[in-house]
């Protein structure tokens, strides 16, 4: 099943950012993917695509995440975690579970939305990656996992009776796959559930993120006996921990799978798999249960396209590539009449360490090698006011421009290590006198940052400090960030900043 086909191929991975736990659908001729946004707002990212490999932005289905008080700072352990997209009765289907909450679902007519507020399904904590199902004869489903962390519980699927209306759940609850039973499986996770040819579907994920394998289970009741395949693993390939993704058919009829893989500070970036089904009736994803590096496209002939980054922000806005790292705020970016995307300097204890800066407006660190450069303009401000491009993880590095004692502006680029509880020095600050630079990091293929920036005075970019490895943030990869502040105990006016041509190269 290796790519040797004169037809039309891809190469993998065909979304080479984070897209943790990727969820698909297919609607006709269109394909519809989902992922886990966990605290970032808007949550619940959707794209579309027309082949599987080639995707754009749709929006996001969540426009908040509550109870707002428990997301009024970054949480990357938190909110939106495995969500499931399914379309049923007319409608699109979204269920995640909040690992502090519950399982959840919203719905809508069209992929665009409207899309509904969040019905809590089933309260409690540790339930997580939720899947339902609607059969051909009426029946209705819901399997989920279970998050250790919050509950003490994990590797078993629960199961449950689901009313039509995908609000209420109608039983107890059944463990239906206890991965305890299971010679050699642990961390037993991401369920999806599928119906085909009589028989009820789970394809899971076991092994943990980084080097584990994904599973299928197969049982002619819902509430089991199930068996149990390894179904796609490492092999002697270099994709490590193939993991929890999306069963697909294609309008030719042939079956896709969609995984993520692991890359360290990137994420979870996501492969595409093909799927065929051996003599027994059990999946065979990839060749031969290993993971491809590249293959025939499942609909040859269309355009290429990528999810945007690109952004030139008119009128103050941007585009769907970028989250707030929290619940925003009204006056966090302002609206205006030109170009250019307009962020307050805004008051915060957490002015000196990006990574408990709610007002980081961000988009996924993509696989290098890549160049993210921005033109910044610092507003007369406070003293302390600054404002910058910056990669937030575990461990963060920003360069940018701050208005020093004297009101006058200076290009500094600073760097706080994962136990840093505040920022330091990464090279000595340089003056600006008008409060304007250009601003750019270089990513290379291992997550290693090499910043510059050039003031007006400058002939071209010049190299700031050393490289700086850009670091995982709880359960996803590192975020690349524009951002604007100034300490609580800064007189008003603070300031703003304008970020203007944002591009990824």
């Amino acid at each position: 099943m290796s790519d040797r086909s004169a037809e039309p191929g891809y190469r993998n991975p065909v979304l080479p950012a984070d897209w943790s736990d990727p969820d698909a659908i297919r609607v006709g001729e269109d394909f519809y993917l989902t992922a886990s946004s966990f605290g970032r707002v808007p949550g619940l990212p959707l794209l579309h695509s027309r082949d599987l490999v080639n995707w754009r932005f749709v929006g996001h289905a969540l426009r908040r995440l509550t109870p707002e008080e428990d997301f009024a700072a970054p949480r990357p352990d938190g909110g939106v975690w495995a969500p499931a997209l399914r379309h049923h009765a007319g409608r699109f289907w979204i269920f995640w579970g909040d690992p502090d909450r519950g399982i959840h679902q919203v719905n809508s007519p069209s992929v665009e939305g409207p899309w509904t507020d969040p019905v809590l399904v089933k309260p409690g904590r540790g339930l997580i990656d939720p899947c339902p199902l609607w059969t051909e004869d009426g029946g209705a489903y819901l399997v989920h996992g279970w998050a250790r962390s919050r509950s003490g519980v994990k590797n078993r699927l629960t199961g449950h009776r689901m009313s039509q209306d995908g609000r209420r759940l109608l039983d107890e609850g059944k463990v239906i796959v206890d991965g305890d039973a299971l010679p050699g499986w642990f961390t037993l996770e991401g369920p999806k559930l599928h119906r085909r040819d009589g028989w009820y579907w789970i394809l899971a994920p076991a092994g943990s993120v980084e080097t584990g394998w994904q599973g299928a289970f197969r049982s002619r009741d819902f509430f089991g006996p199930y068996e149990e395949r390894v179904v796609l693993a490492q092999g002697g390939t270099r994709v490590n921990g193939p993991h929890q993704g999306a069963w697909v058919d294609a309008p030719d009829g042939a079956d896709w799978f969609l995984h993520f893989q692991h890359r360290g500070p990137f994420g979870r970036v996501v492969h595409l798999q093909p799927m065929a089904w051996d003599d027994d009736g059990w999946p065979v994803i990839g060749d031969g249960g290993e993971p491809v590096e590249g293959h025939r496209l499942p609909v040859p002939g269309q355009p290429r396209s990528a999810p945007a980054t690109d952004d030139d922000f008119p009128g103050g806005a941007f585009g769907p590539q970028w989250t707030w790292l929290a619940n925003p705020g009204p006056d966090w970016a302002l609206p205006h009449d030109g170009e250019g995307l307009r962020l307050a300097c805004l008051p915060t204890p957490g002015a000196h360490d990006p990574r408990t800066l709610p007002n980081v407006l961000a988009q996924r660190l993509p696989v290098g090698p890549r160049t993210a450069e921005v033109e910044l303009r610092l507003g007369q401000g406070a003293p302390g006011a600054r404002a910058g491009l910056a990669v937030v993880g575990d461990a963060f590095g920003w360069i940018g421009l701050e208005r020093a004692a004297d009101g006058g502006a200076r290009l500094v680029h600073r760097f706080g290590e994962p136990v840093a509880e505040r920022e330091r020095d990464a090279a000595h600050a340089r003056p600006a006198p008008d409060g304007r630079a250009l601003l750019r990091v270089h990513i290379t293929d291992d997550g290693r940052c090499r910043f510059a920036a050039r003031l007006p005075d400058d002939a071209g970019p010049r190299p700031s400090g050393p490289e700086f490895a850009a670091r995982p943030w709880g359960w996803t990869g590192a975020q690349l960030g524009l951002f604007a502040a100034v300490p609580p105990d800064a007189a008003a006016p603070a300031g703003t900043a304008e970020f203007r041509r944002f591009r990824l190269t």
